[in-house]
């Protein structure tokens, strides 16, 4: 699979160059495959939950996880944001450009995203917690309020006992179901990654990158030290995994956000892979759904040093003690637009707004390269997910660090995962581990990571 998505990005990259007018009518192709990815977060995130929540012994471990999870997040959000700062004050690439704010003018979308960054406040992310309706968070696509949804709903079924049993166990049989629509769906993704690779190019064309490469490099460089240097050692460290062989284990969803500037269609293959590496499942449907709300480091890097970039474009002085200050209001900024289309420049918007320093118009100095440096965001995101989700799993005692091990060094793999029924049940496929590679041996690291194994049942 990932090899196609490759092929389908570079094909679209070259169309986008050569015939930009036809690569911009590919638009519907990334968007429908994108759609159809969404359509399935909602149930996946809520099935797993509930099926995670009401299989836990202890309903204290649920929330000691979270509050774990969280104090990770918050900790995580803050070294990406010092890292931008860092990074920006030491190149200050907007310095030379002299952008006078009453001057620059503002396009369509830009204004729809001032306006609500304008009007975006810091506990808006708490207050919208709770959904209108049930079915509302699923309309929506809001994945906070599905989350509250799953775990007051999976407390509930452990609540009542033997009564909430036959629900747990069609909650799980369901959630195969529909990891088998995701396997279906994802053979789309190679033309998913096509067309909207062939629109990104197309329609802002490759020069748009020298236009401000200096930037958008800055912002590569700094997300990739970040990765490798600050979480590949809490991965080393702390899990004592290697964060290069997670690159190598993730590769097909690599891929996949590459192409599709998003990391919402690789959570379901987040979710299955580290409970395959034997992080258990209540942990998995607790902390990466919320991960993708509140850990999110790439926006984090982008978000202070895109700041500091029109800090410094607009000729707006900022001392140590104000970019600290701009630090705490993008903790809270950055959370109030989780999971809102445009969600990277209504935080940018709503941090400029809430400080009153920096003038909200200077987002449109790197408007026209945002889109360029999504798939950055994106992926720094959800490794930053991985990694947060082995950390706490290890943290709790809730990770087989010898499976995990075995899986991402291609070995063999030494016990069960844990599954839905506490057997080997979290393959990336949705299939039983517990199984045979059809003309071979037993399941191994090195076969069952790739989601193209057929595996079938002893």
């Amino acid at each position: 699979m990932y090899v196609q998505v490759l092929v389908a990005i570079v094909i679209g990259i070259f169309l986008g160059w050569r015939w930009p007018d036809l690569a911009s009518s590919m638009e519907p192709i990334g968007t429908t495959f994108i759609a159809a990815m969404k359509m399935l977060i909602g149930p996946i995130v809520f099935l797993t939950i509930i099926g995670g929540v009401a299989g836990v012994a202890d309903l204290k471990k649920v929330g000691l996880t979270g509050i774990k999870a969280l104090t990770y997040f918050q900790l995580g959000t803050i070294v990406a944001l010092l890292t931008g700062l860092v990074a920006i004050n030491v190149f200050r690439l907007g310095d030379g450009v002299h952008a006078d704010p009453s001057a620059i003018a503002t396009s369509g979308p830009a204004d729809a995203y001032i306006e609500s960054g304008e009007h975006q406040r810091w506990w808006e992310f708490l207050t919208n917690l709770v959904p209108h309706s049930f079915f509302g968070a699923f309309v929506e696509g809001d994945i906070l309020q599905v989350i509250f949804l799953a775990v007051i709903f999976g407390i509930a079924l452990k609540s009542v006992g033997k009564v909430g049993e036959p629900i747990i166990a069609s909650v799980n049989r369901l959630t195969e179901v529909v990891f088998k629509v995701l396997a279906f769906v994802m053979k789309a993704a190679p033309l998913g990654a096509f067309g909207a690779m062939s629109y990104a190019i197309g329609t802002f064309g490759l020069s748009t990158l020298t236009s401000l490469g200096s930037l958008i490099l800055l912002f590569y460089v700094t997300s990739i030290l970040f990765v490798v240097v600050g979480l590949g050692a809490v991965l080393a460290a702390f899990v004592k995994l290697n964060i290069f062989q997670l690159f190598r284990y993730f590769k097909e969803e690599f891929f996949l956000i590459l192409g599709t500037s998003t990391a919402e269609p690789a959570l379901p293959g987040l979710m299955r892979k580290l409970q395959f590496m034997g992080v258990e499942k209540s942990t998995v449907g607790l902390v990466v759904p919320t991960g993708y709300s509140f850990n999110l480091d790439g926006a984090a890097i982008y978000l202070s040093l895109a700041t500091l970039y029109i800090a410094q474009a607009t000729d707006t002085a900022l001392s140590i003690g104000q970019q600290l200050g701009l630090l705490a209001v993008m903790l809270l900024t950055s959370k109030g637009a989780a999971g809102v289309a445009g969600g990277g420049f209504i935080a940018l918007t709503a941090t400029l707004s809430t400080v009153g320093h920096v003038p909200a118009a200077g987002i449109m100095l790197i408007f026209g390269i945002d889109k360029f440096m999504s798939e950055c965001r994106a992926l720094v995101n959800f490794y930053g997910n991985a990694v947060a989700t082995l950390f706490v799993a290890k943290w709790e005692n809730n990770l087989d660090v010898e499976r995990a091990r075995a899986v991402l060094g291609r070995h063999d793999i030494p016990g069960p995962a844990h599954g839905e029924d506490g057997h080997a049940g979290g393959d990336p496929d949705g299939s039983s581990a517990q199984g045979e590679i059809r003309g071979g041996g037993p399941v191994t690291g090195a076969a069952a990571p790739d989601a193209r194994q057929e595996v079938a049942p002893r």
